[in-house]
């Protein structure tokens, strides 16, 4: 089997929320939303398609927005991606779900369902609408029933970093499939994250705990550990090794941005990174192939530049989230404010 190429498709801006932590709306929420034509998108798909034969790749479509399921030719992209038996993932809002929608997205060949739970009910109502909580609760035995993956996403900041493992307990319960976090990536000009390196891996060593007791339980959520700085957390635990014989010059995991992913946005723009400005092209203009070797997405793949990761054994593992540290500091190769190793040089 080809190894994946995952393109992040944000084919329309259109939503009914205005979530406060949004890249979306954050710097104009008067913008009006922009959504891609059904031609661009033939275009688009194609455009993708022809990037993966070209690097012998399968493509993986992760297809969101705004909410997707507004776009006007969404099952008709649904559609077009199961006959191609192009596997894809939905990460909408949990509003117009039902177990219609569910089953009919099942039968084009979704794989997984993305929602977002942002904390206990009064946080994540306030970061999304109230009676936002209790849908997305709700909404995700509609998407079991259809036999699609419900996974549940939470993005951490100082605002509801001591409520995470609340969340956990609560996926669980509802027996989601799938529980996962990332760190909120500053997008007004912020500086301060609201919480401190400590208290974040306080967090981890919190929710790894939780994690173990429920897999010793034999529950069937799956916890993914999508934050690369689970790598520095499981290498100081001693769960996490450097591989012997590993390469030198060889990116075995960590951050994707320039490796294995790209977004691309209603207006073709094709991004590294959608949670930080990292435009390399666009793709009703450019051809993805050209613009993954090109100069911007090289500069990606730089990884002498990184200030804090160029001279840590995990470089090649983890780099913690680029996208914080340019949220942070303006640098992408900057250090991530999270990460509490001590680095030395040798």
């Amino acid at each position: 089997m080809k190894p994946y190429f995952a393109f992040q498709w944000h084919i329309t801006d259109e939503c009914d929320q205005r979530c406060k932590h949004c890249y979306i709306f954050a710097r104009d929420g008067r913008k009006p939303p922009s959504s891609m034509s059904w031609e661009r998108m033939l275009d688009v798909l194609s455009n993708c398609q022809e990037m993966c034969d070209v690097f012998t790749r399968q493509p993986y479509f992760y297809i969101t927005g705004g909410d997707p399921i507004l776009h006007p030719d969404f099952w008709r992209l649904l559609e077009t991606l199961g006959a191609k038996r192009i596997p894809f993932t939905v990460m909408g809002n949990p509003f117009h779900l039902s177990d219609e929608a569910c089953a009919r997205m099942k039968a084009c060949g979704c794989e997984k369902y993305q929602l977002s739970l942002d904390g206990t009910r009064e946080t994540h109502d306030w970061f999304r609408q109230p009676g936002s909580f209790d849908c997305t609760l709700e909404k995700i035995a509609v998407i079991k029933r259809a036999g699609i993956r419900s996974v549940v996403m939470a993005t951490v900041s100082g605002r509801n970093v001591r409520e995470v493992p609340d969340l956990i307990d609560m996926v669980v319960e509802r027996g989601a499939d799938v529980f996962a976090f990332a760190r909120y990536c500053q997008v007004n000009g912020e500086k301060d994250t609201g919480m401190t390196a400590g208290e974040y891996r306080r967090l981890l060593d919190i929710c790894y705990q939780k994690f173990q007791a429920y897999e010793s339980a034999g529950v069937n959520t799956y916890f993914s550990k999508k934050d690369h700085l689970w790598t520095l957390y499981e290498y100081e635990r001693g769960t996490f090794s450097v591989p012997q014989g590993a390469e030198d010059g060889v990116v075995y995991g960590g951050c994707n941005c320039g490796n294995s992913h790209l977004t691309i946005l209603p207006n073709g723009d094709l991004y590294a990174c959608r949670r930080f400005e990292s435009k390399a092209g666009n793709a009703f203009e450019d051809r993805i192939a050209q613009v993954w070797m090109g100069e911007r997405m090289e500069a990606y793949r730089d990884y002498s530049r990184f200030a804090k990761c160029g001279t840590c054994v995990l470089l090649r593992f983890c780099r913690g989230c680029p996208a914080v540290a340019y949220g942070v500091t303006g640098d992408y190769y900057g250090a991530d404010p999270h990460c509490w190793k001590n680095i030395k040089e040798t």
